[in-house]
């Protein structure tokens, strides 16, 4: 399929109405379309868009094991690098954890997202699976009945429709699948962490061979390794301030100041291509069913970045969906539909969990509220026990690594 076709057809039907070519959409449609299900995604963005958005690239063994499962590791497999190294670095020194050999012995993949997307977007497409590409969606109709109905713009202004048995709202938090939600449907639970991150990725080598994580009394700062010629890092920031406020001088000082590169060792500089803020929130809708309408990825929750849990929930919520869509369409057994937002919210509130004890254990006092010296004393003694303490460094890996 080209961009050209991608704004015609748009009233139309499938089974089911996937909204987004993100992780959660594409592996979705990939399980759907192996096993006969008629569908389509609508994206808003080009293909060229989808193919170069640059998201998280840390990769879960359980992630890895699904895409193995369905025949779409191909890239991965002979990309991505394994890794299993994270350094602490503190006013009290350095320490580094293995937990690849702690907790249940699993690693991460290192892989961009941008690439497994492009992966999945290809396998999809090649294997007869439809995009609509330039399709934005706009609301999402009748989830009570049996045909629900989304409107549909294209990028001409065109306005139109699709019709399913099911849509499947991986469109993230600001997507159609969230607004049509009738007030009453769902609650929302939702926490301010009351700190932001200058998120940044940068045409240089990893300096360190780990994810890095310093806690500096100025904010955190971290490093994360993405291909062998670019590097993410991360700044605590200042909320409300524009990502552009700071030269990139000002970044790489401070980015060396708070990772203690004096002691530590240089940093490899290099340009900075991508730069943005975010505000460390945590955001949980339940039930992720309304009707026909099924939340999944950002959509139905979203984590703080800072322990790499949002596109492995996407995933894993993506196959535990098309297992039940396949098994109600398919054979008339709709047991999977009916237990799938259960299933998925144990998954993403212990997500929740390590997400929210990352964001305490890297981060000084939450808010005007905080009393800082307590705060930090516990952050102390938490970094303390995970430097020394072989349960604690079971318990971390597990975590860190699971979903």
């Amino acid at each position: 399929m080209t961009d050209s076709q991608s704004t015609t057809a748009l009233r139309d039907k499938a089974d089911v109405v996937i909204l987004g070519a993100g992780p959660a959409g594409l592996v979705l449609g990939n399980l759907l379309q192996a096993s006969g299900v008629d569908c389509v995604v609508l994206e808003r963005a080009t293909r060229a868009q989808v193919q170069t958005r640059s998201r998280a690239g840390f990769l879960a063994a359980n992630t890895v094991r699904i895409l193995d499962r369905h025949g779409l590791a191909e890239g991965l497999r002979r990309r991505g690098r394994e890794h299993a190294t994270c350094e602490f670095r503190t006013e009290d020194g350095r320490f580094r954890l293995d937990y690849g050999g702690l907790g249940r012995g699993e690693r991460h993949t290192v892989y961009p997202q941008h690439e497994l997307v492009t992966d999945l977007l290809t396998r999809y497409l090649d294997t007869g699976g439809r995009v609509r590409f330039g399709t934005e969606a706009l609301t999402v109709l009748d989830t009570d009945g049996a045909r629900p109905t989304v409107t549909v713009r294209d990028a001409d202004g065109r306005t139109g429709s699709w019709q399913g048995r099911y849509v499947a709202g991986c469109d993230g938090r600001h997507g159609a699948a969230r607004r049509s939600l009738p007030p009453g449907a769902v609650r929302r639970h939702h926490l301010d962490h009351g700190v932001s991150w200058l998120g940044l990725l940068a045409e240089a080598p990893p300096s360190l061979d780990a994810v890095g994580y310093a806690v500096h009394h100025r904010g955190f700062a971290g490093h994360m390794a993405r291909t062998p010629e670019a590097t993410r890092y991360y700044l605590q920031y200042e909320r409300g301030a524009p990502p552009d406020a700071w030269s990139e001088d000002r970044i790489w000082d401070e980015l060396s100041l708070r990772m203690r590169a004096a002691d530590y060792g240089p940093l490899h500089r290099g340009r900075i291509v991508h730069r943005a803020v975010v505000d460390l929130e945590s955001d949980v809708l339940e039930p992720l069913r309304h009707g026909a309408l099924f939340l999944v990825g950002d959509a139905a929750s979203l984590l703080s970045p800072s322990a790499a849990k949002g596109a492995n929930l996407a995933v894993l919520e993506a196959e535990i969906l098309a297992r039940a869509l396949i098994a109600d369409l398919g054979h008339g057994d709709p047991e999977g539909l009916a237990r799938y937002s259960a299933r998925c919210l144990e998954h993403i509130w212990r997500a929740q969990e390590f997400s929210g004890w990352m964001v305490r254990l890297l981060h000084g006092a939450p808010g005007p509220d905080g009393e800082p010296g307590f705060h930090d004393s516990l952050r102390r003694s938490r970094l303390a026990s995970l430097s020394s303490s072989r349960s604690s460094q079971d318990w971390f890996a597990e975590h860190y690594v699971g979903v």
